[in-house]
Order: C-alpha cells, then structure tokens, then sequence
C-alpha cells in the first residue's frame, strides 16, 4: 500500500508554471533598507529542527482511521465505522486513536453512517515521531537563497505560516533572514481560506509565500484563499516531490502556496522560488558543478524528478530520486532536477548539480 497524495488526473509541467510565475517579473527598485539581523533560535525550536516531526503526523491528506477497524473492507463489501472519521491534512498531528491516513476515496459518507470501502495498514500515510533525526544547521543551510544582504535589489517578502506547516515556515523564515532579505512573517489564525485570506496582504513586499493549506485535498484553504484574493496559474504540479504546490498572482505580485510538510515544500523552494529570488534580486544563477553520474538514475516519464546527488570519488553518486528525506537531505552535497521528458541518465553522464552549501 502506497502512501502518495491523490492528484488531480492533470498537473500542471514544472517549465509552464515556472514561465508563468517568471512571465514580466523584473529586478526590484534599489533600496537602502540594512540587512536585517541573523536571528536566533531556542533551545525548543533547536529541539524541533533536529528530530521531525515532533509528533505522528500526516503524510498525506485524508482520513484518520485505525487500521484494525477496517479489516475486510472493499467497495464490495463496504464496512460501516463505528466513530465519524477525522479529516487530517498533510503535517497535522494524527488524533489519538488513530494509526493510518486513507484518501478521501477511501470513505463513502454519502449515507447516514460513514463506510470504509478499503484496508489499510497500520503507518499507512503516517510519519511517526521522531523518524528523522538530522543536524539542525545542515538542513538550514540548504534552503538559503546566498547571501543577498548587500545585494541591489533586495527583494522583500511576506511568509504565511497556516497552522500546521510551523516547522517549514520556521525553516524558510530563518533561510531569508539569514540571507538578508526584508521578510514579515505572520501567522493565519485558523486553517480556513477566510482567515488565511486576512493575512495575504501584498501591500508591501515583491512575493508573497503561504506555507501550508495546498494539499490537493477537500480543504485546500489556501489555495481557495489566493483565489479569493487573486488568481490561481496551477494547482498540482509534475513535481516530485512537492506535486501539490500552487502559484498565483495577487494585485501583480507572484504567490507561491508551499506544502506544509518539509521535504515536499523544500521541493518547490527550489525549483521555483528560488529562481523568482534570482529575478527578483537580479542575482546571477545558483553554483553549480558538472561531474559524471556514478550509476544511472531512472525516472518517470512526464513527472519532473528531484535527485539528491554526494560527491564520491570524482563522480556523482545519487542517493535518492523524487524523495527529500531531511535525513539524506542532511548529508547530501547537491540537486539535479530531471527533465519530465527523460526517463532518466545513464551511467557516466555529465550531469550539472546545484551546491547545496555555497
């Protein structure tokens, strides 16, 4: 049994989204704004980064169930639930009781009692507490845009942390500081498209970035939010992993909505805000350093593949293909992306990797 996301049966292609986004974006004014102050972090929040997540929580959107009262259930035989399931998205803790996460196919409540129509194992779609352990500073690192601090165009940007997707917001919120940018961070007061649409002010920043809300589920509040407020370019992108980012535009500024789970947000940091940073701050591209494959990777056709890549021996040696687990994220040294049209690279290829670490 699987633990991915339902899509919808269409995404959008991760160059279409990106043209979209980039499409008549230009560098910023010059400003004269100080670079703002390294911040500090807590012995808690220290705590948080180095051990994820904090508690079982969602892998996927969907249903929360105990995987021992579903046994025998199928779309023939549908197994009547004794307790109204629970609704969890993508890093919301899993409730007490509960051991799996089914997709919402999985439930019919279209009578008066609600049905399981599938099985599912214990873990299914559950990332238990604990299950990476990583070095706090190397996963920082990673999401650092450089050093724009006495950059001429400095863009300013607005985080929206949606409850839920706390530890990616603080990641992302540190990364900009730490490469000083003028940032504002706030915080939806509830996972509702009403109150992260409150927080969507464009007012006085050149991106706006929403963490959290953008699974493709039955409440994804803050694409709902960016629609209301706005316009949606896509929702559900062929990228693995982060397929269930979204971009828009509101009042003329890019809004990018980021998965709240890390590794699929990490995803979309960098094949997408990252190069709207570059626009933005007339920054020239991220280091990147050409060596041979050390074995093939293979890909899916159609689907743009994140590849985890550490140097050995002159070569690169890949070490995960469409997965970001921060505990590889941690250790390894550079990305490649792979095109959508390739089914991957053999052996010995002269692949391009951006540096993790500049």
């Amino acid at each position: 049994m699987s633990n991915t996301q339902r899509l919808p049966a269409s995404l959008t292609p991760l160059d279409v989204a990106l043209d979209l986004l980039l499409r008549d974006l230009k560098p910023v004014a010059a400003n004269e704004c100080p670079p703002t102050d390294t911040p500090r972090c807590d012995a808690d929040e220290m705590r948080e980064l180095k051990t994820w997540p904090p508690h079982d929580a969602a892998a996927v959107d969907g249903w929360a169930l105990r995987a021992s009262d579903l046994v025998g259930a199928s779309s023939y035989t549908p197994l009547p639930l004794t307790n109204e399931p629970l609704w969890v998205e993508v890093g919301e803790s899993i409730p007490d009781g509960c051991d799996c996460v089914l997709d919402e196919d999985s439930v019919d409540r279209s009578g008066p009692i609600a049905q399981a129509v599938a099985e599912a194992i214990p873990g299914q779609g559950v990332r238990r507490k604990g299950g990476e352990v990583v070095e706090t500073s190397r996963i920082i690192n990673v999401w650092r845009p450089g050093d724009l601090g006495h950059a001429m165009y400095r863009p300013r940007l607005r985080v929206v942390n949606v409850p839920g997707g706390a530890m990616t917001a603080t990641l992302v919120a540190r990364s900009l500081r730490d490469a000083g940018i003028e940032l504002a961070s706030v915080e939806a007061a509830a996972r509702d498209a009403a109150s992260i649409g409150k927080a969507l002010d464009t007012g006085a920043c050149d991106l706006l970035l929403i963490v959290g809300g953008s699974g493709v589920g039955r409440t994804d509040a803050a694409v709902k939010a960016m629609a209301d407020r706005g316009e949606v370019l896509a929702h559900g992108l062929a990228l693995q992993p982060g397929r269930t980012a979204a971009i828009g535009r509101i009042t003329g500024i890019p809004v990018l909505a980021l998965p709240g789970a890390p590794d699929q947000a990490l995803a979309a940091w960098w094949a997408l805000v990252l190069p709207v940073l570059e626009r933005l701050s007339g920054r020239s591209k991220r280091q990147s350093f050409t060596l041979p494959l050390a074995r093939k990777i293979a890909s899916t056709v159609g689907i743009a593949e994140l590849v985890l890549l550490e140097e050995t021996d002159g070569a690169w040696m890949p070490l995960s293909v469409g997965d970001l687990a921060l505990e590889t994220v941690a250790r390894a040294q550079a990305w490649l992306l792979v095109s959508p049209a390739s089914e991957g690279y053999a052996a010995g290829t002269p692949s391009e990797a951006y540096i993790l670490r500049e």
